[in-house]
């Protein structure tokens, strides 16, 4: 007889109930255990000295576009990527059950409420910013203030015990979160794979060019490249890659090993399981929401 594994502790950044917290559950199920974290150092921190097995990482946004913090961090340390997560980001208005028709003020973090903006608008509601969407539904639970409501998660909502007024008041539909997975090692990926990589060239004409021709030659799709400082030398950058395969993939292989010697450097963050694509039935009936 088999026992089943136990569920893995995950880390995320912000109190219960953030969507960190939300994509957790999404991806391992309810019986995960999750660790909260204030900031996105300490992430790594758990999980590089064993308080945690995982650490979900924010790293884009569909509508902000990249959290430069994370990428910067994945640069620093070493934790390998073991799998991306995708959530649909859904703000829902909260507040202390029994005052649904008193609300005339609404905290939460600037973001969620700038997400927002036409429903707080159409509903003269005042926008006051708190420090994390999760962080105003917590401490509405514990401070009751009448005529107060809280931009969060369902989740959060069921955390703390908050009634729900109305579900999916963000103005964007289109409005997902894209999450690393990281952990220590190679993530073991059966099927399909996606990589992500990064790499700095020499200041020389065409070196930009001779590194990504690398992967053209080879008929592999680049599935995302952006730029960010290097933050140790002013005005010089690297590059961050994903694209579709297995580094060990013979095509992706070579093409690596062509990179080194095109490259400055070249740190590989990890192969990983991708998330599910967006279905186009989905995205369609997200526009038509948008439209009523």
């Amino acid at each position: 007889m088999t026992s089943t594994p136990p569920m893995p502790r995950v880390a995320f950044q912000g109190e219960h109930g953030a969507y960190s917290e939300e994509a957790i559950v999404q991806h391992f199920g309810e019986g995960v255990t999750t660790l909260p974290c204030h900031a996105f150092e300490h992430i790594f921190e758990a999980v590089e000295t064993g308080r945690a097995d995982f650490g979900l990482l924010p790293v884009e946004n569909s509508a902000a576009g990249s959290i430069n913090k994370s990428f910067d961090l994945l640069l620093e340390h070493d934790l390998k990527v073991q799998g991306e997560v995708l959530l649909r980001v859904r703000h829902n208005l909260l507040t202390i059950p029994g005052q649904a028709g008193s609300i005339r003020e609404v905290r939460s973090h600037p973001q969620a409420l700038a997400q927002c903006e036409g429903y707080l608008n159409r509903n003269r509601l005042t926008a006051v910013p708190w420090y994390d969407t999760a962080g105003s539904a917590k401490d509405l639970a514990a401070s009751p203030v009448a005529g107060v409501g809280v931009i969060a998660s369902k989740l959060a909502a069921k955390h703390y015990e908050l009634e729900i007024v109305e579900e999916g008041i963000e103005d964007l539909r289109h409005n997902y979160t894209r999450f690393f997975l990281l952990g220590e090692g190679d993530a073991a990926v059966q099927g399909t794979a996606k990589t992500s990589l990064v790499f700095a060239v020499p200041n020389t004409p065409g070196s930009l060019y001779n590194a990504l021709r690398v992967f053209a030659e080879r008929n592999i799709n680049l599935t995302k490249i952006e730029s960010r400082p290097r933050r140790n030398r002013p005005w010089q950058y690297v590059f961050y890659v994903d694209f579709d395969g297995h580094w060990q993939d013979r095509a992706a292989g070579e093409a690596i090993l062509h990179l080194l010697s095109q490259a400055v450097f070249v740190k590989l963050l990890g192969s990983y399981a991708p998330a599910a694509p967006l279905q186009p039935e989905t995205i369609a009936a997200q526009s038509e929401m948008l439209q009523i």
